[in-house]
């Protein structure tokens, strides 16, 4: 034994007194227990009030409502979601402020259906949007204050330039901004053929929305994820080509996370499931979505906020518009472009002060504003 391992030897300390079998550590209540992350799907109930078909011709659209009393907010979904992606936001925003929201389902998507699922061109979503909104509200709407994602903010900016939708009072776009829209469309395909095409069950479709980072709001994803997907009929649920390992988590980090779902909206039986829309196949639309729609963001006559997931997203005509007063401007830091599944809170807190500023609801006494506006 060289004089280094004899030195090391006699540094080392005494080894611990051996457990006795069955006996716990006196320190094991200390240590946090692990559980398996729960990513069951849950129920849109609880978060909308109710659900309704509206007809429109040979079309039906899926809308979901909550509340009875103020201004109706409209929620227009980015492509390839569905009206689920607002659930958690319609019910922070309606505890915070007196407003009724609207949530449908683009043509195409979520439980939609019409005689030409494919045709997403942004004239015939826009019209639909209008015509799904004055057959609901008997032709005349109370004031409306149309909010959309992503695809669905290119596509309430087409209502909103055209004047298509009576009474509209206000005009917010989250995380849509021409430049970059049009930049990314080159690599649209490479992504969309980077997403597992299939799964074995929602629950899978969950884990995999949080795990890729697609989702950063597990209480979100268990809800929205369903609108996205359609099960493949005569099919296993033994075949699916995503592989994804156990994910322990502290208790602490799923104390607060829903699990419980009603077996009556969500049935979670074994089969397989894809994505709702093939969005590779609507690739001739997406320009149409995105050219113009600075200027026209710009232009439309109404209150405009423009909330965005990062400051480099703003383009020429936007910056110009912004530093003019045009319209009110938030960024959120650290979230994705999910901002309103990612940071709910957030975005419902922003909208109600909007909605205050431009007096066309009141807050309730919960309301609190915290995040400063730009």
């Amino acid at each position: 034994m060289s004089a280094m391992q004899r030195d090391i030897m006699k540094s080392k300390l005494p080894p611990l007194p051996s457990k006795p079998v069955g006996q716990a550590s006196r320190f094991s209540s200390l240590v946090p227990k692990r559980n398996v992350k729960d990513y069951s799907p849950s129920s849109w109930e609880g978060y909308f009030d109710k659900q309704h078909d509206v007809k429109v011709g040979e079309n039906t659209f899926r809308l979901y409502t909550r509340g009875t009393d103020g201004p109706v907010v409209l929620l227009l979904h980015g492509g390839g979601h569905s009206a689920l992606s607002w659930a958690v936001f319609t019910k922070t925003l309606c505890d915070m402020c007196d407003c009724q929201v609207a949530a449908i389902d683009f043509r195409g998507h979520g439980d939609s259906s019409t005689t030409n699922d494919t045709n997403m061109a942004a004239d015939v979503m826009a019209y639909d949007i209008c015509h799904v909104i004055l057959n609901f509200y008997d032709q005349s709407p109370p004031p409306i204050v149309m909010m959309g994602h992503s695809m669905g903010g290119a596509i309430a900016v087409h209502i909103a330039a055209k004047k298509i939708l009576p009474n509209l009072s206000g005009l917010a776009v989250i995380d849509v901004v021409e430049g970059t829209a049009l930049d990314a469309l080159s690599s649209m395909q490479s992504f969309l053929r980077s997403r597992p095409q299939k799964f074995s069950s929602l629950k899978q479709a969950i884990e995999w929305s949080i795990r890729s980072g697609q989702l950063r709001n597990l209480t979100s994803a268990k809800i929205s994820m369903a609108g996205q997907l359609k099960k493949v009929e005569g099919t296993s649920s033994q075949s699916s080509n995503v592989s994804l390992d156990i994910v322990e988590e502290t208790e602490e980090e799923v104390e607060n996370e829903q699990t419980s779902f009603s077996s009556t909206s969500i049935s979670e039986e074994q089969s397989e499931y894809t994505w709702r829309v093939d969005l590779a196949e609507t690739e001739k639309y997406w320009k149409g979505w995105f050219e113009n729609m600075s200027s026209l963001f710009v232009s439309c006559p109404v209150p405009k906020l423009l909330l965005l997931a990062g400051i480099d997203r703003l383009d020429k005509d936007l910056t110009i518009g912004q530093m003019q007063g045009k319209f009110q401007m938030q960024v959120l830091p650290n979230c994705g472009h999910m901002v309103h599944e990612d940071v709910p809170d957030k975005v419902a807190e922003i909208l109600t002060a909007f909605l205050l500023r431009q007096k066309l609801t009141v807050a309730k006494s919960n309301f609190e504003r915290h995040t400063p506006s730009c």
